[in-house]
């Protein structure tokens, strides 16, 4: 149910500052490319990968912080690659939640709630990767009712889940009483 309320909070944002919403994401991309590349170097410099590839680990570390100077020179370029990576992203999330809903069919009621999550990502994803064109602002717009409409369903989600817990503490305590 967190993460649904976490997901509306930011549809909201993104709705609400779409310009904003694309440079903090394109920043934050930078800051943990920059940090995950100083780290990597370091681990490299230091040695730490005990199996002896720490050339793959000084690489690693100057490629992600040249990843971190192209977001911020490139904000434009990074802003497609965030695109699709994105869309990468919801596709994945969507046949997980689809498989998810099917193996506990069984366990839970409500898993529609999660397959119609699981479709939407999907179809979103694929929406994405189909018209990256459409302007990146409209895309943070996309982003943002996605998220709202995702984060819903997850809200729905948690209370039913929810509702299913106390079902079977009330049972637990009936046997216990018995």
């Amino acid at each position: 149910m967190l993460e649904g309320i976490a997901a509306v909070l930011f549809g909201l944002l993104a709705l609400s500052r779409p310009g904003i919403t694309l440079g903090a994401l394109i920043v934050l991309f930078a800051a943990y490319a920059f940090v995950d590349g100083i780290f990597a170097i370091a681990a490299a410099i230091n040695r730490t990968d005990l199996s002896g590839h720490w050339g793959g680990m000084l690489l690693r570390g100057i490629l992600s912080i040249i990843a971190g100077i192209v977001a911020l020179t490139w904000p434009g370029m990074t802003a497609l690659a965030l695109l699709f990576l994105i869309a990468g992203w919801a596709v994945v999330t969507g046949i997980v939640e689809i498989s998810a809903a099917i193996r506990l069919r069984k366990v839970i009621s409500g898993e529609w709630l999660l397959i119609t999550a699981g479709v939407l990502s999907i179809l979103f994803g694929l929406a994405l990767a189909a018209f990256p064109g459409a302007g990146i602002l409209t895309v943070v717009w996309l982003i943002g009712a996605y998220a709202i409409i995702f984060g819903a369903l997850q809200i729905g989600l948690g209370f039913q889940l929810r509702a299913r817990g106390k079902r079977l503490e009330r049972g637990f305590e009936e046997r216990r009483a018995a």
